[in-house]
């Protein structure tokens, strides 16, 4: 368990939140909210700059250290806190807190009394004490703890802290609904109480991000200048998945002083994802300008440039860098979308063997992606080695869920070109690629009987396999059963290319056949889906 003592309002430097630009209040803040290395960053950065209060900024850090194991650093933090202001009364509960965990409860309370003289009639003070003994052994301290909360409650039974004790309490108790009652009376008490909001959101923030963004909006009209607020808004908009609304907050977010670094990174991919590529590239660029070696800004600024087309003549040289980077240090990791950008504008630039490099790393990194095994079939078309896609696809299919019509016609397309490329330097290749054609023909065949594309392989399979004297016939009852399939569709003429290539294959068929009046019917039918064919027109008409 983390210690999570309340500082009270009385031993604050600069009551109001509002008022405060980069001092202790902030680190305070993300300390309350249980977000311990955020506020360890802030304490620290913050910690000489004027308004800081060295005494809460040191109180702070001896509690971040004693969650961390590290009670050396803990009680140099307390006793510099001490240091700083005799007055505050929360070092020593600090250093009390350390007595309770190396198994002095006397000592330990000889430092809460010194405290309590203090912080006479101050109710956080003895919540604060509370929590000391909750955090060290809640069952073996129970009886403590709650005479120290009765005593707060005596003192001051609106006290914010008494409910965010116990809100945390019946949290760790996985009684979410009412610790989430708990943090609302403590908002109810005291606006101010920035931990309060954030807290009652986080419970909700997954489950229902509608109520952490409702309590979130709420904080923020109270504490308009809160980073803390301003960016757990930002991340339950992304929870509830409204990306617009979370990169225009993150957007406000990256202007306080107060940010974090790590989070820039984060708006710039809010600002890929809503789809706002050029403020994205700004942005991105913006942040490499101020530091060159920052890796998630350069993937982020050529992901949002692949996106404007303006851009198009700058990308390759962008791609090659990116890349660059990527293989000069294992840190330097990729999402599948850079391997999959990268490896499109190499193929783009012909120069599909970088692409397949590119995509043969992506596979290494993760071999159940089925998209990088489909950009590397492209690849290989590019190339016009289609054995290779047909083997490189199969890989796609066998790693997606379930393959749809469109999935299997593509795969009889490469294994049929496949087959033509190998017939004559490889029979053998060319009769198994012939059957992977057909079979995933007919698998599509299953899912839309009644379309004409799986039955018209049929017959260019039985083409391209027939002995030349049969060539001229192989194919006419599957692509006579496929034009009919085709007449009967929504929309024959989205289909011209084919339709014609089947109206003349069996045009020449029937005037083999000596049969000019039907061979004639399917040249006309050219003709309907290519009339400028002049050509073709006077072939039709001399025919007898």
């Amino acid at each position: 368990m983390k210690f999570k003592f309340i500082l009270a309002a009385a031993f604050l430097a600069g009551a109001s939140f509002a008022s405060f630009a980069q001092t202790h209040a902030e680190g305070e803040e993300y300390y309350k909210a249980d977000q311990l290395s955020n506020a360890k960053e802030l304490l620290l950065r913050n910690m000489n700059n004027p308004g800081t209060d060295k005494s809460v900024a040191d109180y702070y850090l001896g509690l971040i250290a004693l969650s961390e194991g590290n009670q050396a650093d803990a009680s140099k933090w307390f006793n510099d806190g001490k240091t700083a202001n005799p007055e505050n009364p929360f070092n020593y509960i600090g250093l009390g807190g350390l007595q309770l965990k190396s198994g002095d409860p006397k000592g330990a309370q000889e430092l809460f009394k010194q405290a309590e003289k203090l912080g006479k009639k101050n109710a956080s003070v003895q919540v604060a004490i509370a929590r000391a003994y909750y955090e060290a052994d809640p069952v073996a301290y129970k009886k403590d703890i709650d005479k120290r909360i009765e005593k707060a409650r005596k003192i001051n039974m609106k006290e914010a802290d008494i409910y965010l004790f116990e809100g945390d309490v019946l949290k760790d108790a996985k009684d979410f609904g009412s610790a989430a009652s708990k943090y609302e009376m403590a908002a109810n008490y005291n606006n101010d109480a920035t931990e309060a909001y954030v807290k009652y959101a986080n419970l909700f923030t997954m489950v229902n991000p509608q109520f952490a963004v409702d309590m979130l909006e709420k904080l923020l009209q109270l504490n308009p200048n809160s980073a803390l607020a301003q960016r757990e808004l930002a991340n339950a908009y992304y929870n509830k998945g409204d990306y617009k609304k979370a990169a225009e907050e993150y957007g406000k977010y990256v202007t306080n002083p107060n940010h974090f670094k790590q989070d820039e990174d984060r708006y710039a991919f809010l600002l890929f994802y809503d789809g706002n590529y050029q403020k994205g590239y700004d942005y991105s660029t913006a942040l490499l300008q101020a530091n060159p070696a920052n890796f998630t800004a350069q993937r982020y600024q050529f992901m949002n440039a692949a996106q404007i087309k303006e851009m198009n003549d700058k990308l390759l040289p962008m791609a090659e860098a990116l890349f660059a980077t990527h293989k000069a240090s294992k840190d330097n990791k990729f999402a599948p979308i850079d391997y999959i950008l990268i490896a499109q504008e190499f193929n783009s630039a012909n120069r599909p063997q970088d692409a397949q490099a590119v995509l043969e790393e992506a596979i290494q990194d993760d071999p159940s992606n089925p998209e990088f095994y489909k950009q590397l079939a492209m690849t290989y078309v590019e190339e016009n080695n289609l054995s290779k896609a047909t083997d490189t696809y199969e890989g796609y299919l066998s790693h997606i869920e379930k393959p749809g019509y469109n999935d299997f016609i593509q795969q009889a397309t490469f294994a049929f070109y496949a087959g033509v490329e190998n017939k004559t330097k490889d029979p053998a290749a060319a009769e198994k690629y012939y059957g992977i054609a057909k079979d995933y023909a007919s698998k599509a065949h299953e899912i839309l009987p009644n379309n004409y594309k799986p039955v018209k392989f049929d017959g260019d399979i039985a083409m391209q396999k027939a002995a030349e004297d049969q060539v001229s016939s192989a194919a006419v009852p599957f692509y006579t059963e496929a034009i009919t399939l085709l007449e009967a569709s929504e929309n024959p003429t989205r289909y011209a290319n084919d339709a014609k290539v089947m109206y003349n294959y069996m045009g020449n068929y029937y005037l083999d056949q000596k049969d000019v009046a039907k061979a004639k019917e399917y040249f006309n039918k050219y003709l309907e889906l290519d009339p400028n064919n002049e050509a073709y027109r006077k072939f039709v008409e001399g025919l007898e």
